[in-house]
């Protein structure tokens, strides 16, 4: 939406006059900036959001933060014994265990935010259609709920490395900018999904068979080094190929060549985000309408 201050005076027959303003909300047409700034002038209401979202997600639960570590300890158990004992899926020279856990941690965070932030504006419906703000706060805040879930997973993944005693010395510190790259992959996915899924409610029945996909087709049961390398431009362009390889390839130590990867999947999430916003602010007008 577009917002007009048209600024006059109204005065009375015996009154002097006095200062009026009228804020005009218009619907956008076509498609438009992306207004960045809008964001951050609601930024107390955008950490509120994050903040809520947080809350409602271990409200009256048993064991709370928990569960953000129980899901990908769990998988990676199941995971090391199908393809680590039975399969024999080569893991980097690491124990399959750390291999397999250090993918499912920002794998899992990706798949979760996508997921709630794909349904983010039909779960916000009754703030959407009463109240102005930028639309762009609600998917944002849901991304960066999820965010805290990877921060609480990664601390158990540094002690199974201790365990295990593996890791990669200083480039544990690299480990970062993957983290950012995996936030911007999953709010470009999750912007793309939440403004379709506003107006097609099929997405709420396509989300979980994507993510089934996209699983695997990202490394997190076997190493990229599996494919041919020809192959890794085309594979990376997934970028969730180069979160992963760069999670193991900074704590692990792997010796997979990460520049390429890395390069091509950040530019994927960049596009992906970009487009995704993109596209969220030019259906943006009609939230209000058809949520």
């Amino acid at each position: 939406m577009s917002l007009q201050v048209l600024r006059g005076q109204a005065a009375g027959p015996e009154s002097a006059p006095l200062p009026r303003s009228v804020t005009r909300l218009e619907p956008s047409r076509g498609w438009v900036a992306l207004r960045l700034d809008d964001v951050w002038g609601y930024r107390e209401l955008l950490w509120f959001l994050a903040l809520r979202d947080i809350k409602v997600r271990y409200k009256q639960t048993v064991l709370g933060l928990s569960w953000a570590v129980l899901q990908p300890v769990g998988t990676a158990l199941v995971f090391t014994v199908v393809f680590g004992r039975l399969a024999h899926i080569p893991s980097d020279g690491v124990p399959y265990a750390v291999f397999a856990l250090a993918g499912l941690v920002p794998w899992t965070f990706f798949a979760s935010a996508v997921s709630t932030t794909a349904l983010s504006l039909v779960g916000n419906t009754n703030l959407i259609s009463k109240v102005y703000f930028p639309r762009l706060c609600v998917p944002i805040a849901t991304v960066l709920a999820s965010f805290v879930d990877l921060l609480v997973a990664s601390v158990v993944l540094f002690a199974a490395m201790a365990v295990y005693g593996v890791g990669a010395g200083a480039r544990i510190l690299l480990v970062l900018p993957f983290m950012l790259l995996a936030f911007a992959a999953a709010l470009g996915a999750g912007l793309w999904l939440s403004a379709i899924a506003a107006r097609y409610r099929d997405v709420r029945h396509a989300v979980p068979f994507l993510l089934q996909f996209w699983l695997f087709a990202t490394p997190v049961a076997y190493p990229s080094s599996l494919l041919a390398e020809r192959w890794h431009m085309l594979y990376a362009i997934n970028p969730m190929v180069g979160v992963v390889e760069g999670f193991r390839w900074s704590l692990l130590g792997s010796h997979v060549g990460i520049g390429s990867l890395a390069l091509t999947s950040a530019t994927s999430a960049a596009v992906l985000l970009v487009t995704g916003a993109l596209y969220f602010r030019r259906m943006e007008r009609s939230f209000a309408d058809v949520i």
